[in-house]
C-alpha cells in the first residue's frame, strides 16, 4: 500500500496526475547511507501500521491511504527536495526522521500549512505551539530525555550527584548538539560536572575520544548518536571496559542494531525511549494476519518488533490518530493538511485508547494544545539484555525537570519569535 520512490520519480508522478488516494501519508525515508539501519525499520514500521489501517479497517474514517515512500538518506539536501516533489500530492503531515531536514523544512511547512511531526527529534523549542503553529514534536523532545537520563542517574546515585563527572558523547551536529545546554543547566543545579565529547559524521572512528573518557573516567556517559556510530560507541566502550549499566543511549542510541555486534560486553547498557518495547501487544495479532501473513510487509519484512519498528508504528499511530481527530472536527473524511493541523493541536492519546488500537501500555498519556505541541515530557528507561538479545523496559514514565526545561523552551522559542517577526499564533 506504498510507493518506493526516488525524488525524480515521486515528481514525475505528481506531474502525471492525480493518483494518490484522499489520505495521504508521505514517508521521507533513508533506506540507503550509514544511517540506514535506523530508517529502514522506522519505515517498515510507519508503512506496514498504514498497511494495516487499509487491509482491516478499510482505511480512516472510510478514506483509502497511500504512503508515497522518498529516499532522503539522512542528506538534508535530499530530505528538502522530497518534500517538494510530494507537498503537491496532498501529503497530510510530514515526517522527516532528521533534525537537520527538520530545521529546513520548519519555515517550509508553516508557510505551506502542512504539518511536521517530530517525536523525539528536531527542534525542541518547537513545542511552543505559540511561536511553532505547524511543528509539532509530541511526546517527548532531546532536552526531556537529557533530563530524565540526568534523573535516573540521581536514582542510581541516591539523589546526589554532587562531584560527579558525566560526559556526553554527541553527534558533531545540530542534533546532537541539542541536549548540551540542557546538561550544562543540569549540572548547575545538582552539581555534576559535565564534559562533552563530539564524534564527527558518521562516527566510525572513536579512538581518541575514548581515550580520552578513559582518561577523565566519567562516572556516566550519556549518548546522542545515530547510526554506526552508537555501534562504534557501545564497542569502544567495552574495549575501554566501561561499565555499561552506567551508559546510557538517548532514544536514537537505542536499537538492536546498536548493541548486537558487541555480544555479551553489550549487557547492562541503557537507553532512554518514549514508547514501550517487544511485540507483545494485540496489534502484533493484527499485523500478523492482514499484513505478514498476507506478504504485504513493507521493505524485506524482517524488523517487526524491534525498537525502531515499533517507533515507526508508533509515529503512524499518532498521525491515525490525529487525522481521526481532524474528521470529528470538521465533519470531512476526505481532509486537508490545514485540517489535519487542527487534528494534531487538538490530539489526546489516553490509555484507553491505545488499549483499543492493540498498544496497550505502549506510551505516555498526553493532551496537545494550541500552547503546547510536545506533551508532557515523559519518557522511560530501558536495558539491554544481551543473553535474551531484547530490550526491557526497567522503569515507569518518568516527567522531565520542567523547571529547567521549560524555561529553556521559552527562551529559545522567543528568540526565533523575535528574529522572524512571530506573533502569538495563540493570542
Amino acid at each position: 500500500m506504498k510507493y518506493k520512490l526516488g525524488t525524480l520519480a515521486v515528481a514525475g508522478l505528481m506531474a502525471a496526475g492525480p493518483v494518490m488516494a484522499d489520505l495521504v501519508f508521505p514517508s521521507l525515508s533513508y533506506r540507503t547511507g550509514p544511517y540506514a539501519a535506523g530508517g529502514i525499520p522506522f519505515a517498515d514500521g510507519y508503512a506496514d501500521y498504514f498497511t494495516l489501517l487499509n487491509e482491516r479497517d478499510g482505511g480512516i474514517g472510510g478514506e483509502m491511504i497511500q504512503v508515497p515512500e522518498c529516499e532522503t538518506a539522512y542528506n538534508t539536501e535530499k530530505g528538502v527536495e522530497c518534500y517538494e516533489s510530494l507537498k503537491g500530492g496532498g501529503g497530510l503531515v510530514y515526517q522527516p526522521l532528521s533534525t537537520g531536514i527538520t530545521y529546513q523544512l520548519i519555515p517550509k511547512v508553516t508557510a505551506d500549512d502542512i504539518p511536521m511531526l517530530t517525536s523525539g527529534l528536531g527542534r525542541t523549542s518547537a513545542k511552543n505551539g505559540k511561536v511553532f503553529s505547524h511543528v509539532f514534536n509530541f511526546p517527548a523532545n532531546y532536552w526531556d530525555g537529557a533530563s530524565v537520563a540526568i534523573k535516573h542517574i540521581l536514582d542510581e546515585e541516591g539523589g546526589d550527584l554532587s562531584g560527579k563527572k558525566i560526559a556526553l558523547v554527541y553527534h558533531n551536529s545540530a542534533y546532537g548538539k541539542e541536549p548540551i545546554r540542557t546538561l550544562t543547566e543540569l549540572s548547575k543545579k545538582h552539581g555534576f560536572e559535565f564534559k562533552e565529547v563530539p564524534v564527527d559524521h558518521p562516527g566510525q572512528e572513536q579512538k581518541s575520544q575514548w581515550l580520552q573518557i578513559r582518561r577523565d573516567k566519567p562516572d556516566y556517559v550519556i549518548m546522542y548518536g545515530w547510526g554506526v556510530m552508537n555501534q562504534v560507541a557501545v564497542q569502544e566502550a567495552v574495549n575501554i571496559r566501561f561499565p555499561m549499566d552506567k551508559f546510557i543511549g538517548i532514544w536514537w542510541s537505542g536499537s538492536e542494531n546498536d548493541v548486537l555486534a558487541a555480544g555479551a560486553g553489550a549487557d547492562g547498557y541503557k537507553a532512554l525511549t518514549f514508547h514501550n518495547v517487544g511485540s507483545d501487544y494485540p496489534l502484533y495479532d493484527d499485523l500478523k494476519e492482514h499484513v505478514f501473513d498476507a506478504g504485504k510487509s513493507a521493505g524485506a519484512g524482517d524488523q517487526a518488533g524491534t525498537v525502531i519498528y515499533n517507533r515507526g508504528i508508533y509515529a503512524a499511530m499518532l498521525v491515525a490518530e490525529a487525522a481521526r481527530t481532524a474528521q470529528e472536527i470538521h465533519g470531512v473524511s476526505d481532509i486537508t493538511p490545514s485540517q489535519m493541523r487542527d487534528g494534531m493541536e487538538a490530539l489526546e492519546i489516553t490509555e484507553e485508547k491505545m488499549a483499543n488500537l492493540g498498544l496497550p501500555n505502549f506510551g505516555p498519556e498526553f493532551k496537545v494544545s494550541c500552547e503546547n505541541h510536545g506533551g508532557n515530557g515523559f519518557a522511560a528507561m530501558t536495558q539491554w539484555d544481551a543473553e535474551a538479545k531484547e530490550w526491557k523496559l526497567i522503569s515507569d514514565f518518568v516527567q522531565s525537570d520542567q523547571d529547567i526545561v521549560q524555561p529553556l523552551i521559552d527562551e529559545d522559542s522567543a528568540a526565533y519569535a523575535s528574529e522572524n517577526n512571530i506573533e502569538d499564533n495563540c493570542g
